[in-house]
């Protein structure tokens, strides 16, 4: 079984690939506008996308966020800034982006994107989303779009989203989640484990990690579909969920 340093490196080593590539194909292998079309996102979304869209989501966090004008809006694993931008679109000139991935080339390339498609309000840093270079209490709204089950720590994912974000925050997550157990071979396989597959968690445990940091969840959607149109028939689904931060509980005594 490998480590959490090994599988990091594996991860970052592939999408550092499809970064200087400018293609998709982690999550699955067909046309990223193909992949976009199915998981969501309109032709507008595309067109405004443009090179930023790498096809490389399961879901369209946005779409079914509440996010608004003047927010303050986190994206973790923002890739090349697909999701950014069409943020940015809704918190207009008053709010903020933050888009946050561990490789360096993708946020290269996000910047680049940025500065071709005139967007002023977002930043773009390179971190790892286990450990965020934000202050607690930040931020209004958090995206993150098939990114969550490529890490190995998602304790701490969820927890350092609790941190970030403003008292009663949302979080936004579409993430790829198991049905059923995968094989020893299959965990340990790497392309599945940069594919969004070995790395994921049986779906009761993915949602209890996120009840322990301290989030109420609500389900917005499930996409079994996706298992045969990306993934050749795992027996997985794309799980949307809402997460808000609740304060923590405290106990009197008398």
């Amino acid at each position: 079984m490998k480590n959490f340093k090994q599988i990091k490196q594996i991860v970052k080593d592939k999408y550092q690939e499809m970064a200087l590539k400018s293609s998709g194909c982690g999550c699955g292998c067909k046309s990223k506008q193909t992949i976009a079309r199915q998981i969501g996102y309109t032709e507008d979304d595309i067109n405004l996308g443009s090179d930023a869209n790498l096809g490389l989501g399961c879901g369209n966090p946005v779409a079914l966020s509440s996010i608004k004008e003047g927010d303050v809006v986190l994206d973790l694993g923002c890739g090349a800034g697909f999701d950014c931008f069409l943020a940015a679109k809704k918190v207009g000139i008053r709010g903020k982006v933050i888009g946050v991935d561990m490789t360096e080339e993708m946020i290269a390339k996000a910047r680049i994107n940025a500065e071709k498609l005139g967007y002023k309000n977002v930043e773009f840093i390179v971190a790892e989303i286990e450990k965020l270079p934000l202050k607690s209490n930040s931020v209004d709204i958090i995206i993150s779009n098939c990114v969550i089950n490529l890490s190995p720590d998602k304790d701490n994912v969820f927890l350092e989203a609790y941190r970030v974000l403003k008292a009663d925050g949302k979080a936004y997550v579409s993430d790829i989640v198991l049905l059923s157990e995968l094989t020893e071979e299959q965990k340990n396989n790497e392309d599945l484990l940069s594919g969004c597959v070995a790395g994921a968690l049986m779906k009761y445990d993915y949602l209890g990690k996120i009840k322990d940091a301290g989030f109420r969840v609500d389900i917005m959607s499930k996409n079994k579909n996706i298992s045969k149109q990306q993934y050749q028939g795992i027996n997985l689904e794309s799980l949307s969920v809402k997460l808000t931060k609740q304060p923590p509980l405290t106990i009197s005594c008398f």
